[in-house]
Formats: C-alpha cells, sequence, structure tokens
C-alpha cells in the first residue's frame, strides 16, 4: 500500500498545517510588537514545527476515523502505520522543544539579536515580508515529510531506526554543542575563541546537529516509498544552515574577531573533522 488516504486528503491536511504556521505567524508578529523584539521568532522556530506534526496526525486520525482492518495484514500495516507516526511526532517534538526552550533561555533578558537589527534596517519591507513570511514557508516546507507520512502505509523497516539514529547523533551535536558553548561564555579564563569540545571538530556543531536531526526525521518518513519524494525538504534545512540564515552569515560577523580567522584555518567549517595542524 503507498496511501491509506487519497491526494485529496493530502491537499486538506497540508493545507491544515499551512493555516496553523500563519495562525502561529500572527501570534508571533503579535508578541514581537510587544516585546519590541523580531528575534523572538527564532523561539517560535521550533514550535512551529510541533504545531504542524500535532495538527497533521489530529487531521490524519479524523480522515481515518471510520477505516477498519479488512485483513490481518491491513491490521499489521496500520500498526506499523501508527509507530511510524508515533516515532516521528516524538522526534519533531523533543527537537523542537528543546530548542525552542534553549533559545528562550539564551535570549531572556537581552535586547534585540543585531542579526535582525541589520536586516531589519536594510531595504523596504516589515516584520512579516522580512521575516514571518519567508520563516513560515520554511516551516511548511520543511515539514512536508511529517505530512506525508501521518497518511502513508508502509511497513516499519531498518530504515527508520536509521533514521533514529541520524536524529539521535544530530541531537547530541546539537544539544552538547550549546551546553559547551553556555560553559565557555560563563569561564572567566576563556579564550578569545571557543575552540573545546565539539566545536574543536566543527565551527557550527549546533547547525551540523541541526541538519543530521531533519535527515533522521527524514529516513523515519522515507521508510515508506512516498517519503522519499519530500527528500528537497532537508536539502532546504541544510542548505538554511549552512548558506542563508546560519554558518556562512554568521562567518561574516565572526571572522572579524581576534583568533578566529585562526581558528577557521584549522577546524571545518560544518562537517566535523580533525583539526587541522
Amino acid at each position: 500500500m503507498i496511501f491509506f488516504l487519497s491526494f485529496a486528503d493530502l491537499v486538506v491536511l497540508s493545507a491544515a498545517c499551512a493555516a496553523v504556521v500563519v495562525l502561529l505567524m500572527a501570534l508571533t508578529a503579535v508578541l514581537a510588537r510587544a516585546t519590541g523584539k523580531v528575534s523572538v521568532v527564532d523561539t517560535v522556530w521550533g514550535l512551529g514545527f510541533i504545531a504542524v506534526a500535532i495538527t497533521a496526525v489530529v487531521v490524519s486520525a479524523w480522515q481515518i476515523r471510520d477505516w477498519g482492518c479488512i485483513s490481518d495484514a491491513g491490521c499489521q500495516e496500520m500498526d506499523q502505520h501508527s509507530l511510524r507516526v508515533l516515532v516521528v511526532l516524538a522526534l519533531v517534538t523533543l527537537w523542537g522543544g528543546r530548542l525552542a526552550w534553549h533559545i528562550f533561555k539564551r535570549s531572556r533578558g537581552h535586547g534585540e539579536d543585531p542579526r535582525y537589527e541589520e536586516l531589519m534596517s536594510k531595504g523596504p519591507g516589515g516584520i512579516v515580508r522580512k521575516v514571518l513570511l519567508p520563516q513560515g514557508l520554511a516551516i511548511w516546507f520543511v515539514s512536508l515529510p511529517i505530512q506525508v507520512t501521518v497518511v502513508s502505509g508502509g511497513h516499519v523497516t531498518w530504515v527508520l531506526w536509521l533514521g533514529v539514529a541520524v536524529w539521535l547523533l544530530g541531537m547530541v551535536f546539537e544539544s552538547v554543542g550549546d551546553a559547551q558553548l553556555a560553559a565557555y561564555k560563563k569561564d572567566p579564563d576563556r579564550g578569545p575563541v571557543m575552540d573545546r569540545g565539539l566545536w574543536r571538530y566543527t565551527r557550527h556543531p549546533n547547525y551540523f546537529g541541526d541538519a543530521c536531526v531533519w535527515w533522521g526525521i527524514w529516513l523515519v518518513c522515507a521508510a515508506a516509498w512516498p517519503g522519499v519524494l519530500t527528500i528537497l525538504s532537508p536539502v532546504a534545512m541544510t542548505f538554511f544552515l549552512i548558506f542563508a540564515t546560519g554558518a556562512k552569515h554568521l562567518e561574516r560577523t565572526m571572522m572579524q574577531r581576534p583568533g578566529y580567522p585562526e581558528y577557521a584555518a584549522r577546524t571545518s567549517m560544518f562537517f566535523p573533522l580533525p583539526p587541522k595542524k
């Protein structure tokens, strides 16, 4: 079986997810105006994926509410589908919840993020066009594997568990990297550049971990055939993390700090590698 539901049902489900993203971005605009900080959108980023995942699961459950098993094989496939959906929901919720809490704690008590100050000062357009619309579209597009998974059939295979392993690797890099950076900032004897722990092997372990998380989620979804077709979603997320709003964007500022060019010369920018001598 390829789809439990029709393509029209997938369109309805995807439209519901898009509507939830629009609502979330509208609430973010209100929150940004109330706090005077565009950077609140970073906290909402992880929560947005959780909202989409929950919406997809709820809508798909409503769409198949009257379905029943017509054979033992069909019942078994439905059970395995439910397991895949639960795994995806758990992975997204754990990742999004941790990230949202980390960003909230990091930004609490601080002013606007300089990146958003620079963005908002360039050219025409307000927060909706420059920030909320691109972020909302990114959440919807990157979450396509989740949307397809909840409507597709298929058996649980080793690909799903491979995806969980890649997701776990990403969570380790992201959470440990964030913790190591926070400890470095609190150390009064710290050097000019963070080059400890995971940061010795990659200049952006948190971004690398984030990419692994979404490739892992895609693999879980690709365990059933239609999920394979959503490969552009993790590709897009990786592009964002490296080139658009992630590592390359941050590097422009970091290269101006004393010691960072030397650190960059010996340390891989994204993929963890042994440092050069």
